[in-house]
């Protein structure tokens, strides 16, 4: 009987080869991974530091539905005053907030035919607005308001509410689109008409703001913007703004608005704001112009001289984000214009509370974001 004997030597990897043979292995495991829990997001009352991080099970999706391993979220000032009760004092507990996110499919319910496994989407808010005109009663399913949101690892939502992500948009970018960049894009283009040598007004550095100045750009509309702060006029100026305004410094600032149009005024003017500042916002608007209504950071209630809308003739359009339709819309239009959110700061899943202290305090200019 023959015997071989093989001499086996075994040579160290360098540094490429153990980094590619590491991510092939932990590929492996996430492929045949099974998880019966995920982490996620709580609220059980009001306040920031009653957001509590604990173990759910995964959930399974049902017929006609998808389960999306969330990637990014955006923080958006709304999701602020749900947690801290000052948007729905009667929200019903325990509660998962937030309202906008990107993920990958990570499961198909039965029928399931427009979305593929590991496809990248972000998610369309109001989980019943497919297309056509607003109705109230798509307020009964809002993620992360009327029904739970995307604070999770893993959520299950409607097949019809997942859109792929625009061409070459990376999913933190993504995340910011359902709701920010989708206002902005209904005030501008679905209902404010902006076009080319028109004039934008918009308050404050915001997600949404920052979005409506680099939209108008791309159009070629010129962009008044205020602030409360000189180095957020400046990077503004950065990002294209023509005209700066520091609120703060200058209490009176529709005066200043209309010097820079040369006593016209804005044609639109998107009143971020609120009741505190809308008297002004009617003030520096065009005759025959639009106010785009859709923030609330200062308030909803205030005594408000309502003539200049009346001898103005202006429209005052109340915005809450968009259909599916409008999300697919914009979502086209930034596959073939240059668009680069402006992300403020990024945080880790584990400190998002801390990423909601960071936008309550007012410091960032664009949007924050909470990777998963």
């Amino acid at each position: 009987m023959c015997q071989i004997h093989l001499r086996v030597e075994l040579t160290p990897l360098n540094s490429y080869q153990a980094g590619f043979l590491t991510a092939e292995l932990e590929s492996l495991t996430t492929i045949g991974e099974t998880r019966d829990m995920m982490k996620q997001y709580t609220l059980n009352e009001f306040g920031i530091d009653q957001l509590t991080r604990d173990e759910a099970p995964v959930p399974e999706p049902g017929p006609g539905e998808v389960r999306v391993a969330m990637k990014a979220l955006s923080l958006n000032y709304k999701d602020l005053m749900i947690v801290e009760g000052s948007y729905n004092p009667r929200l019903k507990f325990p509660h998962v907030p937030i309202t906008d996110g990107a993920g990958e499919i990570s499961a198909l319910g039965d029928g399931v035919t427009s979305v593929t496994m590991k496809q990248p989407v972000i998610i369309n808010p109001m989980l019943d607005w497919l297309s056509g005109p607003f109705r109230f009663e798509y307020h009964k399913r809002v993620v992360g308001y009327s029904v739970p949101g995307l604070a999770s690892e893993e959520v299950i939502v409607p097949e019809q509410a997942v859109i792929p992500i625009p061409e070459g948009f990376e999913l933190t970018d993504a995340a910011t689109l359902p709701t920010a960049g989708l206002t902005a894009w209904n005030c501008l283009v679905e209902h404010g008409g902006v076009e080319e040598g028109q004039t934008l007004l918009t308050l404050g550095t915001g997600g949404v703001s920052i979005f409506a100045l680099q939209l108008a750009k791309i159009i070629g509309a010129t962009v008044i913007i205020t602030s409360s702060s000189d180095e957020k006029l400046k990077r503004a100026r950065e990002l294209g703004a023509d005209h700066g305004i520091n609120y703060r410094e200058n209490t009176s600032w529709y005066k200043t608005v209309m010097e820079l149009t040369n006593g016209e005024g804005a044609d639109l003017t998107l009143e971020t704001s609120g009741a505190q500042s809308f008297e002004q916002s009617t003030r520096a608007t065009k005759a025959n112009g639009t106010v785009a209504f859709l923030g609330s950071i200062e308030g909803l209630k205030s005594e408000i001289d309502l003539r200049f809308v009346m001898m103005k003739r202006l429209t005052v359009h109340g915005i809450f984000v968009g259909s599916r339709n409008d999300i697919a819309d914009f979502g086209n239009f930034l596959s073939t214009h240059p668009l680069k959110p402006v992300i403020d700061r990024t945080f880790p899943f584990e400190e998002l509370p801390d990423a909601m202290t960071h936008m309550k305090s007012g410091g960032h200019m664009g949007k924050v974001v909470v990777t998963v």
